[in-house]
């Protein structure tokens, strides 16, 4: 294996397997549970089964879409590919927003934690993490794979000892044992305070468990992202069952559904009505480990997000520029720096700013659910049975459930005060991306060429800046028009973008590198061999990533005295790099865009 290769070390299947089954623990299962068992009584545990089960239908329907697409770079691909690019980029940008806040607030959680231990400045010990977490993430793919491999290794354990040893107390076999079954059904049954607070909670409860897809997104980093997709999605089923709703019955039976203990932290309460010395220092240093994980994949998450939405011009370009090592360093810092804001938030005011970032994504996570099942439900039919490979169960009927599970959870967030507030700031998110995506297509109207010098027939030097395979006729008929005797000498330069080139919308950063290489020479080479097989002089290089920065470079050293520019879609005109262009350089600028497919047109 060679040097180069080793440094984009992607993900193994050992650290993809633990980051999915580690995905959906966070620190809200360790301290959160209790206030849910507080507010819900011993039937919290259905509240949780009953989250876990919509969160199971949607990772079914994303996988069903995975298996049958595994070339597209993130779930925001299967909303633009089913409703359109408004989708498509909703769901990417709140998904985005929801982890860097979520980053923001973990950072700021773990100092308090930490705070149990050494007596330091909430905002030094947060800012301590923050930074600890961004440059493991900036050292390699790799490094993150690790670390959260260790992270969610020590939170699958402690969860799974919790089980067995709460399992013992439970049935008797366990030293300290206790009132067994009891607690189920003491201080006011088992629905205290009525069977509706079971669905009241499924809202808070439902943000608690976010992160099982985290795996597909870190399944693009993998050598067989495919076979990766499907089993991280096919596994979500018995990792809830297991994590979240055994470990919250165990809970509801172990400690009484009153007790103040609950509140502060059901899991220590539970290690010491079993007896169990160091409860506190045990479950605080797993809540910190949990805290650190969600950290640092929810780093990753926002960067890869950001990395996809820059892959399809709907984020600065500059954000899927990679290291040597693979890592979207460039959006990997954009994630951190709204992560370092909330953490200044919090410390200068975290009554007003902080919290009003925290709630004004507290639904988020829902509507990017919504989009998915409503995805699926359009995808589905379109999709030829041979590609089917993993199938949503007991499809439309399952699906149009799933789809109205969410909109019922939404609706009974309008009837609480406190989701309720959540849910319109949220909304408010909601409608700014939407602006965000409407807002600059209006300004700017249709894309049109305007200004444009006609060629003279009479060219000598002529530059073709390409971006696509564009040797369909609609290029060689310009090429006619600006070198009429097909005597002048042509310099084709092909910029050598992920984006450009379509890698980065189909390949993780960590290979980004060499498949837009690898793309971009062939896209050279298939360009120069059909204007050399028309009879004429020409030859070509690979430029920088940035186009207007490619053209200036071939500018420089060829010296035309006309210019080309050749795309197979119009998105440079969109985006303005045609009229920049033209008011760059006093020679003739001939913009094309080729619609047909590659191939070789003859004079």
């Amino acid at each position: 294996m060679s040097t180069t290769a080793k440094l984009r070390q992607g993900l193994t299947q050992r650290q993809l397997n633990m980051i999915a089954i580690g995905g959906v623990i966070g620190a809200g299962l360790f301290v959160g549970s209790g206030v849910v068992i507080g507010e819900t009584g011993p039937a919290a545990f259905v509240t949780y089964a009953l989250c876990g089960l919509l969160i199971v239908l949607v990772m079914r329907m994303l996988g069903e879409m995975a298996a049958a697409n595994p070339a597209t770079g993130s779930f925001a691909d299967y909303a633009r590919d089913a409703l359109g690019d408004w989708a498509g980029f909703s769901v990417g940008w709140l998904y985005w927003y929801f982890w860097v806040i979520v980053v923001g607030f973990e950072a700021v959680a773990g100092g308090r934690v930490i705070t149990y231990w050494f007596h330091a400045p909430l905002w030094v010990l947060s800012l301590i993490l923050m930074v600890t977490m961004t440059a493991t993430n900036l050292f390699s793919v790799s490094s993150f794979g690790e670390f959260e491999f260790w992270f969610a290794g020590i939170k699958v354990a402690t969860i799974m000892v919790f089980l067995a040893v709460g399992s013992l107390f439970v049935v008797g076999l366990w030293p300290h044992h206790g009132t067994g079954f009891g607690n189920l059904v003491a201080h006011g049954g088992f629905f205290p305070h009525g069977i509706g607070t079971v669905f009241g909670a499924v809202a808070v409860v439902i943000s608690a468990m976010v992160g099982a897809e985290v795996a597909t997104i870190a399944a693009a980093e993998t050598d067989n992202p495919e076979r990766a997709v499907r089993r991280a999605t096919k596994s979500v089923v018995a990792r809830i069952l297991v994590f979240y709703v055994g470990s919250v019955f165990l809970l509801a039976v172990i400690v009484p559904w009153n007790s103040t203990e609950l509140g502060a932290s059901p899991y220590v309460a539970a290690l010491r009505t079993m007896g169990i010395p160091g409860a506190g220092h045990i479950m605080n240093a797993v809540v910190l480990t949990a805290v650190l994980s969600c950290l640092n994949s929810g780093l990753y998450t926002a960067s890869r997000m950001l990395f996809v939405l820059a892959a399809r011009h709907e984020a600065p370009v500059q954000f899927v520029k990679v290291s040597r090592r693979g890592v979207p360093y460039n959006a990997i810092l954009g994630a951190s720096v709204v992560g370092f804001l909330c953490v200044v938030m919090a410390w200068i005011a975290p009554g007003s700013v902080f919290v009003f970032l925290l709630k004004s994504s507290g639904a988020i996570v829902l509507f990017v659910y919504l989009l998915i099942a409503l995805s699926q439900i359009v995808l589905r039919r379109r999709t030829p049975p041979e590609r089917l490979r993993v199938k949503m169960w007991g499809f439309p009927a399952l699906s149009i459930l799933t789809l109205a599970g969410i909109v019922a959870v939404l609706v009974q967030m309008v009837f609480e005060h406190e989701a309720r507030t959540q849910l319109f700031l949220s909304l408010l998110s909601w409608a700014v991306v939407l602006a965000l995506y409407f807002v600059p297509k209006w300004w700017r109207g249709p894309a049109e060429p305007g200004g444009e010098t006609p060629p003279t027939g009479k060219a000598t030097r002529v530059l073709v800046l390409a971006n696509k395979n564009v040797s369909g006729s609609e290029l060689f008929d310009v090429l006619r028009r600006v070198d009429a005797k097909a005597r002048a000498d042509y310099f084709v330069c092909v910029p050598a973008s992920p984006v450009d080139t379509g890698q980065a919308e189909n390949t993780g950063p960590v290979y980004v590198f060499d498949a837009t290489l690898q793309a971009a020479q062939q896209r050279l080479d298939t360009i120069l061999s059909a204007m050399r097989e028309m009879g004429l002089h020409a030859e070509g290089e690979l430029g920088d990533y940035r186009p207007l920065r490619a053209l200036a470079h071939a500018v420089r050293n060829f010296r035309p005295d006309q210019l080309v520019i050749a795309e197979g879609r119009s998105s440079w005109l969109r985006l303005g790099l045609v009229d920049k262009a033209r008011s760059t350089y006093p020679i003739p600028v001939t913009h094309v865009v080729s619609r047909e497919p590659a191939g070789v047109a003859r004079r």
